[in-house]
């Protein structure tokens, strides 16, 4: 089973064709910030932008995808991570300007939606929420619900990143980016803890389903729970470090030139 289950490809076309609209609607902005300000955007803000959409094209196809549909917890929980901790960062990284800037009407429900406290909030409630058994199970069962998993968490990710790493990171400073970061890995320690410490399995659809290289119900449950415990703690401790870094680098910047 496990040499089937690497060499499946299950591609979704669907995912291929909505990454590819988005590359295109971001090379189109990317031209029109050049047109109108004779501003280029940096080679590294593509290749921050183009990693994001491909760690996203990771998650949703190929192996990782398939073990975490029909197999394992603990695939599904380095899909979610994914899709949380490490695309958005990524998108955002490549990023000059808002793209709701050029969009009145929602530009202001959107400066809401992305300050701290908003953006905390929704993606944490989105978080704990979908960790609910009977809302897991849920999604599990039901693709066009796993679909709206997927993209709330991405949705409210981009949010809860974006005081930090988006074009208005500079309206939160240094200080608050670093207390903000601590804070925003609460709830997720909180439910993987939940998940590792649990005596039983929690969600149905992992337990019915067909095991996978020999492991337990229980034991893919811990190994899930240890995996967004540790590696999700340790990416909100690398965007720490560098915000440290950044603010350090800045204020010696400072001190040289006055």
């Amino acid at each position: 089973m496990g040499t089937e289950l690497w060499t499946l490809v299950d591609l979704h076309l669907e995912v291929v064709i909505g990454l590819a609209l988005v590359l295109s609607a971001y090379a189109a902005m990317a031209r029109r910030t050049q047109q109108r300000r004779g501003d280029t955007v940096s080679p590294l803000r593509v290749a921050s932008f183009t990693s994001g959409l491909f760690v996203i094209l990771i998650a949703l196809n190929g192996p990782l995808h398939a073990l975490a549909d029909h197999y394992l917890f603990s695939a599904h929980m380095v899909q979610h991570l994914l899709l949380t901790l490490v695309a958005p960062p990524l998108l955002l990284g490549g990023l000059q300007r808002s793209p709701m800037k050029s969009l009145p009407l929602l530009h202001g429900l959107f400066r809401w939606l992305t300050t701290p406290l908003s953006a905390f909030a929704l993606y944490n409630a989105t978080l704990i929420i979908w960790h609910v058994p009977l809302f897991y199970d849920w999604a599990m069962e039901n693709h066009t619900i796993h679909i709206g998993q997927h993209l709330l968490f991405l949705g409210t990710a981009l949010l809860l990143w974006w005081p930090v790493v988006g074009p208005r990171e500079s309206e939160l400073a240094p200080p608050a980016q670093l207390l903000y970061l601590f804070l925003s890995g609460i709830p997720m320690i909180l439910i993987a803890a939940f998940v590792t410490l649990a005596d039983e399995p929690l969600y149905q659809f992992y337990t019915l389903a067909p095991r996978a290289f020999g492991i337990t119900p229980l034991a893919d449950q811990r190994v899930g729970g240890v995996i967004m415990w540790v590696p999700g703690s340790l990416v909100y401790l690398v965007a720490m470090t560098v915000v440290y870094f950044r603010w350090a680098m800045h204020g010696e910047r400072e001190h040289a030139e006055g």
